[in-house]
């Protein structure tokens, strides 16, 4: 008999759904498969290339379009994997791929970096990976040692805004931006399309102010970290089992980082694992995953245009399809915002979940 708090559609290759980004002409998945493991790194550890070459042809045969990168991840080995493994299909493929604002002051150069690695002539959506604004001076220096000052807003997105009259690139977004950041963009008059930046069950800090601006302002958002890096697949049952480099955010206690951590709070971990508890029960009950149901709940809020997350095998993969084609009930999102709401009251409305509050990056 069919559970009344969900219908789940079983079917593994099935058209995704679209959503424009932005006021751009390109069209986005609702599922967008996070390269960040591609190439392997100290962070996740050994990727197989054959494995990210059968993720990338099984996602677009399953109708999936969007691809996310950076420059900055792997140090360039996540965009050469996915060259590599859209060699023949890119023109299937809408990718992602971002700049950091230490590297603005010749934004061309590094696009072209990124193009090159990507082994394509244009990108999609190329975004700011994080604000300027509060770059330390520190950061920016010449061959001489004479420090200078950060480029300014106004001079990245007029580089920004010449790599697309030149078709580089196709639309220009922003990563990990808020209200005031993106209106700092808006001013200078180039329309930011897509913020991508964290949202899910236990990094509800967006709902206050940044969703409803990126709504009004037609600016997509991508929803980064669904699964807060494996929290939220229930496998880990305490604090103690997540691993020291997955545990410096502001979910957890300053010392659990090992030294990885720089926002000096007490974290929430009573509030969070509650919900991660609260979250496998009512799983079980509807008969999926963890995973699936915290997926599920990200892309029914109508703020976000697309959940990215993971996928290092076929299997993730598949799971991921899955929990994207999985519709859940009303009173199963209402469940969740509920039970949720103790990590939303703990962690505060700052969606800088690495920094301690008072220096947040994102404001």
């Amino acid at each position: 008999m069919q559970n009344s708090l969900l219908h789940f559609n079983i079917s593994y290759f099935c058209d995704m759904k679209k959503q424009k980004a932005g006021l751009s002409d390109i069209y986005i998945t609702e599922m967008t498969v996070g390269c960040w493991t591609f190439g392997g790194g100290d962070y996740w550890g050994a990727q197989s290339q054959n494995d990210v070459n059968e993720v990338v042809n099984a996602a677009l045969d399953a109708g999936v379009n969007t691809f996310d990168t950076a420059e900055v991840y792997n140090d360039g080995s996540s965009e050469r994997s996915l060259g590599v493994a859209l060699k023949g299909r890119r023109h299937e493929a809408v990718i992602i791929s971002k700049i950091s604002p230490s590297n603005c002051r010749d934004v061309r150069k590094h696009c072209l970096a990124s193009l090159q690695r990507l082994d394509t002539d244009y990108l999609d959506l190329y975004l700011l990976h994080w604000p300027i604004n509060r770059l330390s001076v520190e950061h920016f220096t010449c061959d001489s040692n004479v420090i200078t000052a950060p480029p300014t807003v106004e001079d990245t997105f007029a580089q920004l805004a010449a790599l697309k009259q030149e078709g580089l690139i196709r639309s220009i977004g922003v990563s990990n931006f808020g209200c005031r950041q993106m209106q700092e963009v808006i001013n200078t008059g180039i329309h930011p399309d897509v913020n991508e930046i964290t949202y899910n069950i236990v990094s509800r800090a967006i709902e206050a102010e940044i969703a409803p601006f990126c709504v009004a302002n037609d600016i997509s958002i991508i929803g980064s970290m669904g699964l807060q890096q494996g929290l939220l697949t229930g496998k880990y049952k305490s604090a103690d089992e997540v691993p020291p480099h997955q545990a410096h955010s502001r979910h957890f206690a300053q010392e659990r980082g090992k030294g990885t951590s720089r926002h000096n709070e007490i974290g929430a971990e009573k509030e969070i694992f509650a919900v991660v508890d609260e979250l496998r029960q009512l799983a079980a009950t509807l008969n999926v995953t963890p995973a699936e149901l915290a997926i599920a709940w990200m892309l029914k809020k109508p703020f976000i245009a697309a959940a990215l997350v993971g996928s290092r095998n076929i299997g993730q993969l598949k799971a991921n399809i899955a929990a994207c084609t999985l519709e859940i009930s009303d009173h199963t999102e209402s469940l969740i915002d509920r039970m949720s709401l103790p990590a939303l009251a703990a962690l505060g409305n700052n969606p800088d979940y690495y920094e301690h509050t008072s220096k947040s990056r994102i404001y």
